[in-house]
């Protein structure tokens, strides 16, 4: 807790520093922050020239650290401006005047403060303890590995700030070189609780105080006793950011609610001409069978394709939930005032020709317009959207009707379009498409929302690009993912932000590490690829939760069960340690030039009997949580009848109130194409010619179970 005359202290301190025109805090300023806000750091003092700093040095006793003070000087090593471990009065003198010496051949114009003389620090675990002012994420805390490896080795995570205490353990505990905190090679563990209290106190600071772009503790020497960071670099804005409008739940619900569950849609620039997107949206509409009322709009017709046409939006008569715009952009603003004037609460903008084509201000006068009247935009540049239980095809693609409780969206058309013909191919039933195009105003976490509380999605994800606000959206994620899966596929890996960086932390923020650990944190299934982020959609309303960790392997090939063994490992999953009692239970089964443990071989040539024996075995007994069955086509065991018994045998289980995630590996000729196919449509996921995509799945299943708390062992 911090006290209210401690804020004050840094609030008087940082305007001191902005009205002498500074964006960085000075040593001795960054102490006063550290000392205000409980920050450990060693015993200091500012010495202003030599024999000061002799008289510090034998105050604070035993070695010391001299360190520049400079407002220009921001990193001192590279600058000659620090030596360490100095010790004795000429040893100190001299050290002193090497630092000015050296700060002054590498910036001759630079403004000395003095010199920092500082308690040398007992050796230790070298961290960093950082916080970065990320674009999509606001505040963000930062733990890793530090020292002068800090940028070579990169094993860092990030946080939303402020965290939690919590928060902060789970931190030390998700960088690669997590294991050396708890002590390696006979080395005493770290002291956790203070080093992430170091992580803690950043966190606060920073959400505080917003000016503050970025705060590096590099390095925090972690050791037993304690955890002291070292050297501290406070950075303030150079620049004031305009908040982004938002919208209560209720709204957002209310609005989504008459965009996605339709009873009137206008369409602007309805046409007769085949070929037009005006015309493709009409028909997909009509031939969709959206039971709703449609409404064509054109100025230059009278009837559109059997519909009374109007010249104007403003002159069809009632309410109307939705327009869907078809007309070239340059008329989309006017269009969109008559829309807004009628009060139509949604305007679906499938025009290209804005910000994606460098016109930014025609885009930032459409948003205008919706801001005034109130008119919430989906696009533009978009193929428009599904919404399968209306019966709604808006769009000028290739209808879709198979009504399921997959909700897909995308932030382009083209990965838009491979959703759908993932979606055919599959038989993938679906509650939504939606595009996102330019993400205007309507965006994903405007989305989640809708999707979260829709009784007809089961599981939602999301490809996208960017995110407009990432804090709106982990709001929306960590409400949704209890009830639901969320996946995404998030495009774009590379780290542009990270050169102009002012700091090591901020040097080692790029975007997609950021998104990797907030994303985790916000409970979301990442996907590695597009084919990923639809297998995921499609397969986690398939599998049912499971209770527990343990999972077991059932094959008729040993090389497969070595793959799917490795597989398990790669996703996070567990193997389990098979007890003495169910190792006799399955050898009673299979041959004995078979193995049991785990993975349990049955060998290839057994029949049907054994498949369906020891499957049997693995759904019965409640130790094991999760199967992955291995199977290998025989004609002994032909694909087909390997696919009926176990779709049977978990029906049969499921039947009895036995529910446990199956996945299974198919390897054999093409007929084992449409034996996984059968076994989807009757819950078991199964995959051709593939070890890796089946446990992919059920790790992926894993992941959002934990996330939702969903396991025994996480209650």
């Amino acid at each position: 807790m911090v006290e209210s005359q401690d804020r004050e202290t840094v609030r008087a301190l940082l305007d001191s520093v902005r009205a002498a025109g500074r964006n960085a805090l000075t040593a001795p300023e960054g102490k006063i922050v550290a000392d205000a806000y409980g920050i450990a750091v060693p015993g200091e003092e500012l010495a202003q020239d030599v024999e000061e700093a002799v008289a510090v040095a034998d105050r604070l006793g035993g070695p010391v650290v001299l360190k520049i003070v400079s407002p220009d000087v921001l990193h001192k090593t590279d600058a000659g401006g620090v030596v360490v471990g100095v010790e004795g009065v000429s040893a100190v003198r001299a050290a002193f005047c090497r630092i000015i010496e050296n700060v002054r051949a590498y910036a001759p114009d630079a403004r000395i403060d003095g010199v920092q003389v500082q308690q040398l620090v007992p050796p230790g675990q070298e961290v960093i303890v950082g916080a970065v002012t990320d674009p999509t994420f606001g505040k963000v805390v930062a733990f890793g590995l530090g020292g002068v490896l800090v940028e070579v080795l990169k094993d860092i995570t990030f946080r939303l700030a402020p965290v939690s205490a919590d928060e902060a353990q789970s931190m030390l505990d998700s960088i690669g070189a997590a294991e050396i905190l708890r002590g390696v090679r006979g080395a005493p563990p770290v002291d956790r609780w203070a080093l992430a209290e170091q992580i803690r106190r950043v966190s606060q600071l920073v959400t505080d105080f917003p000016e503050i772009a970025e705060v590096d503790l590099n390095p925090v020497i972690a050791a037993p006793e304690g955890a002291v960071a070292a050297d501290i670099r406070i950075l303030l804005s150079t620049e004031v950011v305009a908040p982004r409008r938002t919208y209560p739940r209720e709204k957002i619900l209310a609005s989504m609610r008459r965009l996605m569950e339709p009873r009137s849609v206008a369409v602007i620039g309805a046409s007769n001409e085949q070929g037009k997107i005006g015309n493709s949206v009409m028909r997909n509409l009509i031939d969709g069978g959206f039971s709703g009322e449609i409404h064509p709009v054109n100025p230059r017709a009278d009837d559109i394709l059997g519909r009374k046409a109007y010249k104007s939006v403003t002159d069809v008569p009632g309410e109307v939930d939705v327009a869907v715009f078809a007309i070239p952009a340059r008329f989309v603003a006017s269009a969109l005032e008559e829309v807004g004037r009628k009060g139509i609460p949604n305007a679906v903008l499938i025009p290209s020709g804005f910000a994606e084509t460098g016109e930014q201000a025609l885009q930032d006068e459409i948003v205008a317009i919706g801001e005034r009247y109130g008119v919430r935009l989906l696009g533009p540049n978009i193929y428009g959207y599904y919404s399968t239980w209306q019966h709604l095809c808006a769009t000028f693609c290739t209808p879709y009707d198979v009504k399921g409780g997959v909700a897909l969206t995308s932030q382009s058309g083209g990965i838009g379009m491979a959703i759908l013909g993932f979606a055919r191919s599959t038989k993938t039933g679906v509650s939504a498409i939606v595009g996102l195009g330019n993400k205007s105003d309507i965006d994903e976490d405007d989305l989640l929302t809708w999707f979260g509380e829709d009784p007809n999605t089961d599981c939602i994800a999301m490809h996208l690009e960017d995110l407009k606000d990432g804090r709106a959206f982990v709001e929306a994620a960590r409400a949704t993912v209890p009830k639901k899966p969320i996946v995404v596929l998030k495009a774009g890996r590379t780290s542009a932000g990270a050169k102009a960086a002012g700091s090591h932390t901020g040097a080692l923020a790029g975007d997609d590490a950021v998104y990797d650990d907030i994303l985790r944190q916000a409970g979301v299934i990442r996907a590695p690829g597009l084919n990923d982020m639809l297998e995921y959609a499609r397969a986690l309303p398939v599998l049912p939760t499971p209770k527990g960790d343990d999972v077991v392997i059932i094959t008729g090939a040993g090389g497969s069960g070595v793959l799917l063994s490795d597989a398990i490992v790669d996703n996070g999953l567990s193997l389990m340690e098979i007890p003495p009692d169910l190792d006799a239970a399955f050898k009673a089964f299979i041959p004995p030039f078979g193995a049991a443990g785990n993975p349990i071989d049955i060998t290839g040539g057994e029949p049907p009997s054994t498949y369906e024996a020891t499957i049997r075995l693995g759904l019965e007994d409640p130790r094991i949580h999760s199967l992955v069955l291995g199977y290998w086509h025989t004609i002994v065991t032909p694909p087909m009848v390997f696919a009926e018994l176990t779709a049977r045998v978990v029906a049969e289980f499921r039947e009895r109130g036995i529910e446990k995630p199956v996945v299974a590996s198919l390897a054999g000729d093409t007929e084992v194409e449409e034996a996984c196919q059968y076994l989807f449509e009757h819950g078991v996921v199964a995959y051709p010619y593939t070890t890796e995509k089946p446990v992919a799945v059920l790790g992926a299943k894993y992941r959002w179970a934990r996330a939702a708390g969903l396991l025994d062992g996480d209650r």
